[in-house]
């Protein structure tokens, strides 16, 4: 009986230990790279909400801690809200509907920024710590599912043969394409019909919604753009403020100090 006892202890350790193996959440799964040292965090009062706040965060020298860099700023997103978009998370759709192309959705998740861009040329834009893309009358992103070229923007007159039938003309989007940052959704790889041309980008009034992107005040995103810097990774984290608390401790988010109305 001593031996079984012991054999029984044993075998009930290696469970215990395999469970831990296996349910653990080592930190390099987390869904925020460790180089990320910006972070843009957008947060909506629920899944059908066009508007919200933007806060944005930088990890200084090499101390591993968050610090908001800004008070909240007034966002405004898709017409039909949030849906899981394609990015560096996990996706869990029984708390968010997926993204699907046209859908109205902006991208919840967690997601790596690209290029600005927009109406200046190269030229006329200095100190940032981005890439750029001037934004000319042949530029185009493409959201016709059927192409090669999908959720890619290209100059027209590069392309060989153009096999798209809806595209968006960049340069003569007004305001909203004066400028911008490119928000890396459904990108690594691209799946046909998961949302395309998703940007941070201008609007041209406050009470407006977007066909999926996230809108603000021009001189907010100026701001925006000129404090990103390509060497420190910067991410963008979309989420209700409901996700947000479910996700808080398991992401390591940080908490802004003025997250209430």
């Amino acid at each position: 009986m001593k031996n079984s006892f012991i054999d029984l202890n044993i075998y009930s350790t290696l469970i215990l230990l395999f469970s831990f193996i296996c349910f653990a959440q080592p930190a390099n799964d987390l869904p925020i790279p460790e180089n990320s040292r910006q972070m843009i965090l957008v947060l909506t009062d629920s899944i059908t909400s066009t508007n919200g706040n933007l806060f944005y965060f930088e990890k200084q020298n090499d101390e591993n801690v968050w610090t908001q860099i800004n008070s909240k700023i007034p966002v405004v997103l898709g017409r039909n809200g949030l849906g899981w978009g394609r990015g560096l998370n996990s996706i869990d759709s029984s708390k968010l509907p997926i993204k699907t192309e046209g859908d109205g959705r902006s991208p919840a998740g967690v997601f790596e920024l690209g290029a600005a861009f927009g109406y200046s040329t190269a030229e006329e834009i200095i100190g940032l710590k981005i890439p750029y893309m001037p934004i000319t009358e042949i530029v185009e992103c493409i959201d016709d599912i059927k192409s090669d070229y999908y959720n890619q923007i290209v100059k027209r007159d590069e392309i060989k043969k153009v096999d798209w039938q809806s595209s968006e003309k960049m340069f003569f989007a007004d305001i909203w394409y004066q400028q911008g940052v490119i928000v890396n959704q459904n990108t690594n790889p691209t799946s046909k019909g998961s949302g395309s041309c998703i940007f941070l980008h201008n609007w041209s009034q406050p009470n407006e919604t977007s066909a999926g992107c996230t809108e603000m005040e021009p001189i907010n995103l100026k701001r925006i753009i000129y404090w990103l810097d390509s060497s420190s990774n910067p991410i963008l984290i979309q989420l209700t403020k409901q996700l947000f608390t479910e996700y808080k401790h398991i992401w390591k988010l940080p908490d802004p100090i003025d997250i209430l109305p």
